[in-house]
């Protein structure tokens, strides 16, 4: 099934609604989706993350935005803070009501234990919708930056184009946005990119900026960033200040949606 995804709206147990949820996202669907697939650990999910994705939904008239926590992420050898099923739960709560947010199971943990590859995930979703429907790669710039690193990087931005969120400059330097050689830098070897003339727009009041990828075979893609966006929030640093408060969350909660606030304080987690 597409996604194995629980949509955001209610507060159903995350494994007993993936066979209901699949089925409504399959029956939405028909007739071409737009899709943008957002993975990472969500260790936790917090309002950086949300203000990203209303920002893409927006922009690009998204039907569906897949929040997919990672089972086991190949770069962070010592794994994610709090267990995938307490990240998954984490991060039904923090889209819950939210129009188009779906957590998705695509990237749950393998029982052989391998770790989970982005680009197999891509692959996956791309086959199971629909042929004129649109799949998108969303991620923050610090994720990009890694993108080098990556399994099979370079065949990624053809499976599923990019969405770039920008990150704010360095608090010493005038406000900035991510220069054309940062994003050839951080491109896999042998992808070319330049901007595409005339694409930079504001779309539903998102600033948009478009760039065209190509590969030594000449396929193109685009790659689209989204330079406006002021979020600077670090999940380590949620979790140092929830070890430093012992049990009393307040120094973090203003990065934090209510519902994951309370829910990690109900649990007990990072401390």
């Amino acid at each position: 099934m597409l996604t194995e995804a629980v949509a955001g709206h209610g507060q159903r147990d995350t494994m007993n609604s993936m066979d209901e949820a699949a089925q409504h996202l399959d029956e939405s669907q028909r007739g071409g989706r737009r899709v943008a697939f957002f993975g990472g650990s969500f260790d936790p999910p917090h309002l950086g993350h949300l203000a990203v994705a209303r920002a893409a939904r927006e922009a690009f008239k998204l039907d569906t935005v897949l929040f997919a926590p990672v089972g086991a992420q190949p770069l962070k050898m010592k794994g994610s803070t709090a267990s995938f099923e307490d990240r998954v739960d984490l991060t039904r709560l923090a889209i819950a009501d939210e129009a188009g947010f779906a957590v998705s199971l695509a990237d749950a943990p393998k029982p052989s234990g391998a770790p989970n590859y982005t680009i197999d995930t891509l692959l996956k979703l791309r086959g199971e919708l629909p042929p004129d429907a649109a799949l998108f790669c969303l991620m923050g710039a610090d994720s990009f930056f890694g993108l080098r690193q990556w399994h099979r990087s370079a065949e990624i931005p053809f499976v599923a184009p990019p969405i770039v969120a920008s990150r704010p400059a360095e608090r010493s330097q005038p406000r900035s946005d991510l220069l054309l050689a940062d994003l050839k830098a951080a491109l896999p070897a042998g992808l070319t990119i330049e901007p595409v003339p005339g694409c930079d727009e504001f779309r539903s009041g998102v600033e948009v900026r478009a760039y065209l990828v190509q590969n030594p075979g000449g396929r193109q893609t685009r790659l689209y960033l989204l330079p406006g966006l002021d979020v600077e929030i670090s999940a380590s640093e949620i979790r140092e200040q929830v070890r430093a408060s012992l049990g009393d969350l307040s120094s973090g909660h203003g990065v934090l949606p209510d519902a994951v606030f309370e829910a990690i304080r109900a649990r007990g987690l990072y401390q």
